[in-house]
C-alpha cells in the first residue's frame, strides 16, 4: 500500500531543529534532526544493539548517542562509538535516508538511496513564494492515508460535510472531468453561475468588494505518492474564468500532503495559499483557523471510515462515478508499490 520508491513530506521545516525528532513514515520509524550548519538528517529511529530509539538519545555534535548503553552515530548512520574497547565495525550501523528540505517542508525518501533524484520532488513552490502569502499546519489523523486522498479527490462531499463554509447544493449537479497526466490524476469541475458559498462569499468580498452570483472551480491534481494540489476559487458571474480569465476572481492554492505512517494511521501536511492581500495578517489567521476547522470535519468522516473498515473487514466499498479519480489513484499506488519487506535492515544486529 506504500510507493517506497519515493519522496514523503516528513516534517515541516519548523518541526526539525537541535532536538530530536520521532516520526513514522511508511511503517519505518525516523528519527529527524538538524546538523550544526542546519542541515536536516533522518535516520532509522532503532539502536542496532538493543532496539531503543535513538530519538530517546541525545546529540553531541552532530552525533547521535543513544539513551541506553552509548552507542554514537554518525549523520550517515554509521556506529563510530561503543561503550568499550571494542572497535566498532562496517556492519554496526543504522539506515540513512536521503533528506531534502524544499518548500518549507523536510522530504524523506524512503527507498533505496540510489534511485533517490530531487527532481521528483512533488512541486508545492506556493508555500515559499514570496508572491503568496502562506498558512499551514500538520494534522495527524487515524486512518488510511488514501481515504484522506480519496477525500479531496472528490470534492462533492463539501456540501455535505462542510455545510456552513465551503458547501453548496450546486456543487453536486455540477459535472466532473477526470484526465491522467504527468504521472497523476486531475480532477475538475466548474459550478457556474450560482450563489457562492459562505466562505467564498466572504472571501471575493473582501478581496474585491464583490457581492453576487458566482462561477467557481475545483481542480484537484494527485501527484505521487501521496499529494493533492488543490486550484480552488470563484470569479464574478460570466466574467471568463472558464475560458482562463481569472481577473475578477480570487484563488487559492490548497496543497495537501498526506503521508503515510501506518496502515491505518497518517501525517497531515496542508496549506492554504493566496495571492491576493498578501499583507492582511488577520486574513492570514483566519484562513488558518478556518482550514483547520474544515480539516477537522473531514477526520471526523475519514477516521469514522477507518474504525468501519476495521469493524467490518469483509464489507466492500461500490464506487460510483463520482469515484473516478480515486479509482486511478489507487491503481496508480498499487502499480508502484512494493511490498512492505521489500527493504529491510541489511546490516547484521547480531555482531559489533
Amino acid at each position: 500500500m506504500f510507493m517506497h520508491n519515493a519522496w514523503y513530506a516528513a516534517a515541516w521545516s519548523w518541526e526539525v531543529s537541535r532536538d530530536l525528532l520521532a516520526r513514522r513514515i511508511c511503517d519505518r520509524p525516523l528519527v529527524l534532526y538538524r546538523r550544526e550548519d542546519g542541515s536536516p538528517v533522518a535516520l532509522e529511529d532503532l539502536c542496532c544493539h538493543r532496539l531503543l530509539p535513538l530519538s530517546h538519545g541525545r546529540l553531541e555534535g552532530d552525533r547521535l548517542v543513544c539513551g541506553y548503553h552509548g552507542l554514537t552515530f554518525d549523520s550517515n548512520g554509521q556506529c563510530v562509538h561503543l561503550p568499550s574497547l571494542q572497535q566498532p565495525t562496517a556492519r554496526t550501523r543504522v539506515a540513512s535516508f536521503p533528506v531534502i528540505e524544499r518548500h518549507r517542508l523536510i522530504w524523506v525518501w524512503i527507498g533505496e538511496p540510489a534511485l533517490a533524484n530531487p527532481a521528483e520532488i512533488p512541486d508545492l513552490h506556493w508555500n515559499d513564494d514570496p508572491d503568496w502569502a502562506f498558512a499551514g499546519d500538520l494534522l495527524p489523523m487515524a486512518c488510511d492515508y488514501r481515504l484522506l486522498i480519496d477525500n479531496l479527490l472528490d470534492l462533492t462531499h463539501e456540501t455535505y460535510v462542510h455545510p456552513t463554509s465551503l458547501g453548496n447544493e450546486a456543487i453536486p449537479a455540477a459535472p466532473i472531468e477526470t484526465t491522467s497526466a504527468d504521472g497523476g490524476v486531475i480532477v475538475t469541475r466548474w459550478i457556474m453561475d450560482h450563489v457562492p458559498a459562505p466562505f467564498w462569499r466572504q472571501m471575493i468580498a473582501r478581496a474585491r468588494g464583490y457581492e453576487g452570483r458566482c462561477d467557481r472551480w475545483q481542480v484537484v491534481k494527485f501527484v505521487p505518492p501521496s499529494n493533492c494540489v488543490l486550484h480552488v476559487g470563484v470569479a464574478e458571474a460570466g466574467s471568463g474564468a472558464r475560458q482562463g480569465d481569472f481577473s475578477r476572481a480570487v484563488s487559492l492554492r490548497q496543497l495537501n500532503s498526506i503521508t503515510p505512517a501506518t496502515a491505518t494511521t497518517c501525517w497531515y501536511f496542508w496549506s492554504v495559499n493566496r495571492d491576493f492581500l498578501r499583507d492582511d495578517e488577520s486574513l492570514t489567521r483566519n484562513l488558518h483557523e478556518a482550514s483547520a476547522r474544515i480539516f477537522g470535519e473531514d477526520q471526523a468522516v475519514v477516521e469514522a471510515q477507518q474504525q468501519a473498515l476495521i469493524d467490518n473487514p469483509n464489507a466492500d466499498m461500490v464506487n460510483i462515478a463520482l469515484d473516478a479519480g480515486s479509482v486511478l489513484m489507487r491503481r496508480l499506488i498499487a502499480r508502484r508499490s512494493k511490498p512492505a519487506a521489500a527493504r529491510r535492515r541489511t546490516p547484521s544486529r547480531a555482531r559489533a
